[in-house]
């Protein structure tokens, strides 16, 4: 069964890949023309939604599944910024190092060296059989220097709730248990299971 993700992130492309590894997941952009979809609601639900809903639409499709993330870092000392702005948090355009380098100098700024923080993930799935969304988190800590190369974002500058290495630092096959985007993604995949079970019948 095919999983089209309405995302053109390779970083998330990559790792949701990685993450279901039991089905035939493609971006959709190797389907259809990548076009820009405007995430102007205010949760990561409303923006999951919004993403899913608008690939599905484009595929014109209506056997096609598609799975939408929306995700981002919430940090205590900055009243929950940059939350659902996590992607944009340095400018429009802005890169993960930039979106990363804003974020620690923002924490320098409250006079802190660190402050507890969580990352949430809403994963949207648009079917034919309906819209559903379900969430996942992951809380830890963000420290005002990077460490480690491993991961994208907001990786080298998080410690997990229970470690003293960033997400930079960890192996992948640890980060896969702990993650936001993994917890989300296997309510996702009980969704999916059902609709091919549906489907089946």
């Amino acid at each position: 069964m095919q999983i089209v993700l309405a995302t053109s992130n390779k970083g998330k492309v990559r790792e949701i890949k990685a993450m279901c590894e039991h089905f035939d997941v493609v971006a959709f952009s190797e389907l259809i023309t990548p076009f820009e979809i405007i995430e102007d609601a205010p949760t990561f639900k409303g923006n999951a939604l919004l993403k899913a809903e608008a690939v599905y639409k484009a595929l014109d499709d209506e056997n096609a599944i598609v799975l939408s993330d929306d995700s981002g870092i919430s940090v205590d000392a900055l009243d929950g910024a940059p939350g659902i702005y996590s992607a944009r948090y340095g400018g429009e355009n802005a890169t993960d190092k930039e979106n990363l380098l804003k974020l620690m100098q923002a924490v320098k700024e409250k006079g802190l060296d660190d402050s507890l923080a969580h990352y949430t993930a809403a994963i949207a799935v648009v079917s034919k059989e309906g819209a559903q969304v379900v969430h996942g988190w992951m809380h830890g800590k963000v420290i005002t220097e990077p460490h480690g190369e491993n991961g994208f974002g907001y990786d080298p500058c998080f410690i997990p709730e229970g470690y003293t290495e960033t997400l930079g630092e960890l192996d992948d096959t640890i980060k896969k248990d702990l993650s936001h985007r993994s917890k989300a993604l296997y309510l996702a995949s009980l969704i999916i299971k059902t609709i091919k079970k549906g489907r089946e019948h």
